[in-house]
């Protein structure tokens, strides 16, 4: 079996040294890139050799092509594994990587570019079968065409940039006189995240849940699906908590949703890790709303209840080896908890600083992925996740409270953080019940 010799992990955080330990287990001689600001990040420890890619800010180390890519070419790495964000989704960073003879673990540039387009993946999966939520045909190019789409499709709407992710460039619209105001705020936020103001319409789904599901495709033909990650739990469309399996579907559901996703992405030849996402509504309707081409922050929560590394399933699908097709068998339920350095009392405001005392939780069921220790300085110029805590129970009661458990012996100092949000809501009743919607932060912790 071909596999990479070093690969370069073109990214930060926990998420470079959570590649790193796979590498290591795989026998795969790993390079770390760094800005000036990350010298003492554990991936920078942990990895076999590192390199210092520029200054603090992103766009001047992480997001800097040329930068990783000599990183790359010095130390003789044949592969760059771009983990997610930054040049996870850029479809010029892969292209580049294989005009350069190294293999960027992810779809090709082709496939990044379409499926990064929203409008166009819509389309695609339109195209299928696969439902999707009513919206504007492609690209709407002005303000008085985004009234006339609106129009058409009634109110609510919502604005969404083409481009990007993250609650970034999008607005929600109750009524005609707000649309030209919100599609010009949007256009110039997603300029200025994405750098590229193009906009689209869809129908707002009222009180959704959000439910996605991984998939993983081969350079055979070969697509499978490892069930679904219920993602509703968000504030400012940024996710706080994920679980699995959703309690808003039925098994009939879940399955027709998996069918869909597989459908969706082999009308593409998709190959590698993939999300595809849907909205539910209250009828448990599910609507197709975009697909990320890359792994996911949440992909702990999919590992967990399948016992499985996607990780390394990503590097063996990048060099070329068959996925297995015998199917997932996700066994009890399982929750990931955001922990960010963020001051939830204050409207999430970030609190970078130095961590002056550190102690993870442990115990059976329990799983820490993180970058930081004691004394370790947060910067300010980077995403305020620092941790993430994963637990497992043998059903969602059980795992809730294993997760109450994990969360009283989580400590950390000199910082505020998201924690005591999460312990919150862990004895909040309607989260506890299991039925809340995306509205859910904003109507129980204004």
């Amino acid at each position: 079996m071909f596999l990479f010799k070093k690969i370069l992990i073109a990214n930060r955080g926990e998420i470079a040294l959570r590649i790193i330990r796979t590498c290591k287990e795989m026998g795969i001689a790993t390079v770390a890139v760094y800005s000036e600001a990350d010298q003492d990040s554990l991936h920078v420890v942990f990895a076999d050799e590192a390199v210092c890619i520029g200054p603090s800010n992103s766009k001047d180390s992480y997001l800097k092509i040329p930068s990783i890519l000599s990183a790359a070419q010095i130390t003789g790495a044949d592969a760059i594994h771009p983990g997610y964000g930054f040049l996870a989704e850029n479809a010029e960073f892969s292209e580049i990587c294989s005009s350069a003879g190294i293999k960027f673990i992810g779809p090709d540039s082709e496939m990044i570019r379409n499926m990064g387009d929203k409008a166009f993946a819509k389309e695609t999966m339109k195209k299928v079968g696969v439902p999707v939520v009513p919206g504007s045909e492609g690209v709407v190019a002005n303000t008085e065409l985004a009234r006339k789409v609106a129009g058409e499709i009634g109110y609510p709407v919502m604005l969404k940039a083409s481009a990007g992710g993250g609650g970034k460039g999008m607005r929600i619209v109750h009524k005609e006189s707000e649309i030209e105001n919100a599609f010009l705020a949007a256009s110039n936020e997603a300029a200025s995240a994405f750098g590229c103001p193009d906009m689209y319409i869809e129908k707002f789904i009222e009180n959704p849940r959000h439910v996605e599901i991984q998939i993983m495709g081969d350079q055979h033909g070969n697509i499978i699906h490892y069930g679904e990650r219920d993602c509703t739990i968000q504030r400012r469309h940024q996710k706080l908590i994920e679980e699995s399996p959703s309690s808003a579907i039925t098994e009939e559901v879940r399955q027709a949703m998996g069918a869909a996703a597989i459908l969706g992405a082999k009308s593409v030849n998709y190959e590698g890790a993939g999300t595809v996402e849907f909205l539910v509504d209250k009828d448990k309707n599910f609507y197709f709303i975009e697909m990320n081409t890359r792994i996911q922050v949440e992909h702990t929560v999919t590992e967990m209840i399948n016992n499985i590394d996607l990780i390394e399933q990503q590097i063996l699908v990048a060099a070329g080896e068959k996925i297995e097709l015998d199917g997932y068998r996700p066994v009890g339920h399982c929750f990931e908890f955001r922990i960010n350095a963020e001051d939830p009392e204050n409207n999430f405001r970030p609190s970078p600083g130095t961590i002056e005392y550190l102690h993870f939780p442990g115990g059976f069921g329990v799983r820490i992925d993180s970058h930081v220790y004691n004394e370790y300085v947060i910067p300010p110029y980077y995403d305020s996740m620092i941790a993430k805590l994963i637990v497992w129970g043998r059903d969602r009661k059980h795992a809730i409270q294993r997760a109450k458990r994990a969360f009283e012996e989580f400590t950390i100092e000199g910082v505020k953080t998201t924690i005591p949000f999460h312990q919150k809501v862990l004895e909040n009743e309607i989260f506890i019940e299991g039925v809340f919607d995306t509205s859910f932060i904003d109507k129980q912790y204004k």
